[in-house]
């Protein structure tokens, strides 16, 4: 947990303040000619809260640590330690795989709340720096249009894309092959392959869920 959630921090924290920065920007640019920007708050809000906070942050944790689980049980599995661990008479799943995954979809839920807040702070200082959107307007319109339902649905997200990074990472680590240019591989499909399957389970559980 410690590795997936709070060495995670420093890199979520520079994601999410970009993030809503660029959000601001965009959300402005959308409203120009049709709304005011005092709907900036919630527009930047709601995009931030269902899909910027969850998948952008998902997708950094399958770069850090999905690929990371798979480097390293990779490496123990082509020197043979999971063989060992086999002889000695324990589950290697129970005991390397069970606690990444329960550690990634507690974690996770955690940093996509703490990568919505900061992005959302990200989008209100362009707003009230480059927008001349007041504290008040804006987070007023962000309180006046926040849904529960919308918080609930990006940790939904959170944590069903953290149990996919661990069970990728893991299941390619089990599987390596090849010595250290096989763990090197591992590592790179195991990202390839988690980013690409958030970003399918996040149009399939809009599909489902609205």
């Amino acid at each position: 947990m410690e590795h997936i959630g709070v060495n995670s921090i420093p890199l979520v924290l520079i994601i999410a303040s970009f993030t809503g920065a660029v959000s601001a920007w965009q959300a402005a640019y959308q409203l120009k000619g049709i709304a005011p920007l005092s709907f900036l708050g919630s527009a930047t809000s709601r995009a931030i809260i269902t899909e910027l906070g969850p998948v952008l942050t998902a997708i950094v944790i399958a770069g850090r640590v999905g690929a990371s689980i798979a480097a390293e049980l990779g490496s123990m599995k082509v020197t043979e330690q999971i063989d060992a661990l086999e002889t000695m008479g324990i589950n290697p799943v129970a005991y390397l795989a069970t606690p990444r995954f329960f550690s990634s979809i507690v974690m996770m839920p955690i940093l996509v709340i703490f990568a919505n807040s900061i992005a959302i702070i990200g989008a209100y200082f362009i707003s009230n720096f480059f927008l001349g959107v007041s504290f008040n307007v804006f987070f007023e319109s962000v309180r006046r249009f926040f849904a529960i339902g919308d918080f609930i649905f990006g940790l939904i997200k959170g944590l069903m894309f953290g149990g996919l990074t661990s069970l990728i990472g893991c299941h390619i680590g089990f599987r390596t092959e090849g010595g250290a240019e096989g763990v090197g591989l591992s590592t790179i499909r195991s990202f390839v392959l988690s980013s690409a399957t958030i970003l399918i389970f996040d149009y399939i559980l809009w599909t489902l869920l609205f």
